[in-house]
């Protein structure tokens, strides 16, 4: 346990700061371009890559990649030195490529991710921004593989400070398009000097991030050498665990294209109600994952695969249980915090400039309904880790088909049943049901595979977590009753007040009643801050 709060507390540090500037930069871009028809073109190309690189690289780093590696080192003579060495070659010939055949192929793309008619403003805008942005997939993909070998030596600081330095060099291009644009949020006079600002200038923060990821691969102590050599590189080992990977990538993808479609659709019958309040909800419900359960299972996982690799099953059972623990330790209260204190988050984020403090108001009920979804999804991905660390591709393939259908079934029938107007709302209130039901089938067959996970302990854990958040929720509801009864609405300031007293004092009364109860894993946080602020 202390191990994995040192490992975690060093990841949570840096990605918290990527989060908070993370969210400089989501108030400066609905500042600058609102959630508008601008918005929503921006928010579609700049989503396309992420895609790609789902399907190429991202969705086998963890599951594959991350446990060849370390095979590699414990195997091969050399420590894996010329493994990890063709493995980056590989990657970056690939992923320039893919880069280059992209930008021809923007209007394709543009066309398969939206509901935009190809010649409309917001279509035509799409593909100019997206042939500005696509050119990061190179850059990115290969940041990314030096980030997994950083993580299986160990050090963990630069792949989670690294999007920090992305986050500052795009806040800075969002306040120079705000000061010097002429256009603002309006994509009929916005120009392409503008867009090539906008596109260009996301892609120079990726260069940033890459760049300080193979600097840190280097101080390290690897030295790159390309290797063509390609026959070594066990692509074939690879591509037979990982096409399992891809096919559930694909499937999330394919979910991902309905959401794209479906919103894109309810933005244009109800401006400000699609893609980008989808979007920007998203980036919020995903920060407290990023924050506590990125980090926790980017630590769990090497070890999870050394303890199988050595038949150690009862160090896996004891390893996921201790993760699952501490990510819910703080995602509990997070998740009814969300639902309470939906608005009074996002207002102040992105209630300001081209964006009006209605439309932030209609992100912060799609964050609401998204906080259902918080552990349901953070214990499923959890437990795909425990099947990738067996190294089985195959059965999380199985369930995120499962869940992806369930997801886009239930997308489809709120589309249909739901006003426009509350369309996005519909679609992460399915996102919730359908973790939720993932998160059980793959427990059950995870346990099937560990002869157990432990799940009357960590159900029992659960329960008194929740039990210990129940005062939390009350102070969160009554600051929200006060302050809307007593100085009507939620704007800039009468938000901040609902999120001192219910945030800020509601997860202080949290970590005292957690405290008082003896939940182990909530005073194992609270010794470890005390330690660290007495220093």
């Amino acid at each position: 346990m202390s191990r994995m709060l040192r490992a975690s507390a060093i990841m949570a540090a840096g990605t918290m700061v990527s989060r908070v500037t993370g969210f400089v930069r989501t108030m400066v871009l609905a500042y600058a371009i609102g959630t508008a028809a601008l918005g929503d073109s921006y928010n579609a190309a700049y989503a396309i890559p992420y895609s790609i690189l789902d399907l190429l690289l991202l969705g086998v780093l963890s599951s594959v990649i991350v446990p060849m590696i370390v095979r590699a080192q414990q195997q091969d003579p050399d420590g894996g030195r010329a493994y990890e060495q063709r493995l980056l070659t590989v990657a970056t010939v690939t992923l320039v490529g893919v880069a280059v055949l992209a930008v021809f192929a923007a209007p394709l793309l543009i066309d398969l991710y939206t509901d935009w008619a190809p010649g409309s403003k917001k279509f035509e805008v799409g593909v100019t921004l997206a042939r500005f942005v696509l050119p990061q997939l190179a850059f990115f993909g290969v940041g990314a593989v030096a980030g997994a070998i950083l993580n299986t030596r160990d050090r963990y600081g630069a792949p989670m400070w690294a999007p920090v330095l992305n986050n500052l060099v795009v806040i800075c291009v969002f306040v120079a398009y705000a000061v010097v644009s002429s256009a603002k949020d309006d994509i009929e006079r916005v120009s392409n000097g503008e867009l090539a600002l906008l596109g260009l200038g996301t892609t120079a923060g990726i260069v940033a991030q890459a760049v300080v990821l193979i600097v840190a691969l280097r101080r390290a102590g690897f030295s790159f050498m390309p290797r063509f050599d390609v026959w070594n590189a066990r692509l074939g080992e690879m591509a037979k665990a990982g096409v399992w990977t891809i096919g559930y990538v694909i499937v999330t993808q394919l979910g991902f294209l309905l959401t794209t479609n479906l919103s894109s659709a309810a933005g244009d019958a109800v401006p400000g109600h699609g893609i980008s309040p989808y979007t920007l909800a998203f980036q919020l419900f995903q920060l407290p994952y990023g924050v506590i359960g990125v980090s926790v299972i980017t630590a769990m996982l090497p070890r999870m695969s050394r303890a199988v690799g050595e038949g150690r099953f009862d160090d896996v059972r004891s390893e996921f249980g201790s993760s699952v623990k501490l990510v819910c330790a703080l995602m509990v209260p997070v998740s009814l915090l969300l639902m309470v204190l939906g608005p009074a988050i996002t207002v102040p984020i992105y209630g300001h400039g081209a964006n009006s403090v209605a439309d932030a108001v209609y992100i912060g009920n799609v964050l609401q309904v998204y906080g259902l979804a918080l552990v349901p999804f953070s214990v499923f991905q959890l437990l795909l880790r425990v099947f990738y660390s067996f190294g089985d591709t195959r059965t999380p393939v199985f369930v995120g088909a499962g869940t992806t259908a369930v997801n886009a079934g239930l997308m489809v029938v709120f589309y249909m049943v739901l006003p426009a107007a509350y369309a996005v709302m519909g679609l992460a209130l399915a996102y919730a049901i359908a973790y939720g039901m993932g998160a059980i089938l793959a427990w059950w067959l995870a346990g099937r595979r560990v002869h157990g996970l432990g799940g009357w302990g960590v159900g029992m854990a659960l329960t008194r977590m929740y039990l210990a958040s129940l005062p939390t929720a009350v102070l969160a509801l009554a600051a929200v009753w006060v302050v809307t009864q007593v100085f009507g609405g939620l704007g800039f300031v009468n938000s901040l007040i609902v999120l001192a007293v219910g945030g800020g004092l509601g997860l202080l009364l949290y970590l005292g009643v957690a405290h008082r109860m003896r939940i182990p894993e909530v005073n194992s946080i609270v010794g470890m801050v005390a330690r660290r602020v007495g220093r």
